[in-house]
């Protein structure tokens, strides 16, 4: 049996991916959470083998989330979930040590498909994920301005390239709308631009919002 912790913030979304996986017997959920405080306190009391992560979790998002999980222990085994496609977040999830990454569009067979992979402690690898890390292989030899970025920079690029405003930026990431300004200052000077409407330009150019 392969036990499963699932992590988001939308209750709708967990029973989804509940109903995606009730047709399997060879996996179970043993429990839910919407943040990290709660799946760190589940993790306490909980016998698991995989996580389901949503990457867009409010206040500490899904990748910080990973880096601190495989910091308290290398071996764990994190499944990636967001609404966002491959070529935007995958890399990133896959280099921070998730086992893989889908989307939440993604066909249930596919969601099955992965956790019986990654239950054997392989990576689970799809032909989206396979491009985009080779376009990112290529990209660093001539490194893209927006791969200098932390991930919390690349999240704010993202949020404003899509027309969200500081103010709405600071609630979405539960952070100040100050730190949010630090952050665009911080991308801003490391992509060498001047203002918004650069910044919609690229990101809009190379395909980082939909």
């Amino acid at each position: 049996m392969i036990r499963v912790i699932l992590v988001d913030d939308h209750l709708l979304v967990r029973r989804g991916i509940r109903l995606a996986l009730e047709d399997s017997k060879q996996i179970e959920i043993v429990g839910e959470a919407s943040d990290y405080t709660e799946l760190r306190q589940l993790m306490k009391d909980t016998v698991f083998d995989i996580i389901i992560l949503d990457i867009n979790l409010p206040g500490k998002n899904g990748i910080d989330i990973l880096k601190s999980l495989r910091e308290a222990d290398a071996k764990i085994r994190v499944l990636m979930l967001s609404m966002f496609s491959e070529d935007q977040y995958a890399v990133r999830s896959l280099r921070a040590g998730a086992f893989g990454y889908l989307t939440k569009t993604s066909a249930p067979e596919l969601l099955v498909s992965a956790l019986e992979k990654i239950a054997q402690g392989k990576k689970f690898i799809t032909p989206e994920i396979a491009e985009a890390m080779a376009n990112s292989l290529t990209a660093d030899v001539d490194e893209m301005p927006h791969e200098s970025l932390s991930d919390r920079e690349f999240q704010t690029l993202r949020l404003i390239a899509s027309g969200k405003k500081l103010s709405d930026i600071a609630e979405i990431l539960a952070i100040s709308p100050k730190t949010v300004s630090v952050y665009r200052s911080r991308l801003l000077e490391k992509m060498r631009l001047s203002n918004n409407a650069e910044l919609t330009h690229y990101a809009l150019k190379n395909k980082l919002v939909d």
